[in-house]
């Protein structure tokens, strides 16, 4: 591969941060909106590059040309049990794998490098929203207090409480809708203020900061 190659070749950094500044630069920029990076699903044994969270939980995933596809089938199947919308965004030579692995609901975007150096990032499918989430596992974006808090506050007896985690969530799905589940995590994950780095969380601040270097 020759120097010129080299320099043109996008990493994954490069996706990013076009993604920061060009796809999501509104919601970063918006107080009521929660832009985490690297946000764990089931407990940490897969990461959501970037997700933003308004009215939807809507994934990110990139996949520069200097990735491979070979870890896709699995996020794809994580995202898809936990989130509301998804969407890959792709260097150019992947979107022909994507597309015959994606679900018809998940967005795709491709990003490629213009003659000047920048990245460009276009539309190839539109996102929709995601017809099958589990409940289950979108209980497991809380934490344990959490869950306990909410099943207080909707009435359940303290002595229904002292169970594990996995019976915690379970009982959170029996008594409220998946409409009110999914209301519940995000309004909960846009309450924490503690969120863990140096990967797991890119506080509003931090990404400013990042937007304006």
């Amino acid at each position: 591969m020759s120097t010129a190659d080299r320099s043109t070749k996008m990493r994954d950094r490069d996706v990013r941060t076009a993604v920061l500044k060009k796809v999501i630069a509104d919601h970063v920029a918006d107080p009521s909106t929660l832009v985490i990076e690297e946000l764990g699903l089931e407990h940490g044994a897969c990461r959501v590059d970037i997700a933003v969270v308004n009215g939807f939980l809507h994934g990110y995933e990139l996949k520069s040309d200097s990735d491979t596809l070979s870890r896709l089938p699995l996020q794809i199947e994580a995202y898809s049990k936990v989130l509301d919308r998804a969407t890959l965004i792709a260097g150019e030579k992947h979107i022909n794998a994507a597309l015959n692995l994606l679900p018809d609901w998940w967005g795709i975007k491709v990003a490629t490098r213009g003659p000047r150096g920048a990245v460009h990032i276009e539309t190839i499918r539109p996102v929709s929203n995601n017809p099958s989430a589990s409940p289950g596992h979108i209980a497991q974006l809380l934490w344990r207090d959490e869950v306990a808090a909410i099943l207080e506050g909707l009435g359940v007896e303290k002595k229904a409480l002292r169970t594990n985690r996995a019976g915690l969530y379970s009982l959170l799905t029996t008594v409220v809708s998946l409409v009110e589940l999914r209301q519940m995590v995000r309004e909960r994950l846009k309450l924490r203020e503690a969120w863990r780095r140096p990967v797991q969380r890119a506080s509003h601040d931090d990404l400013l900061r990042h937007l304006a270097m």
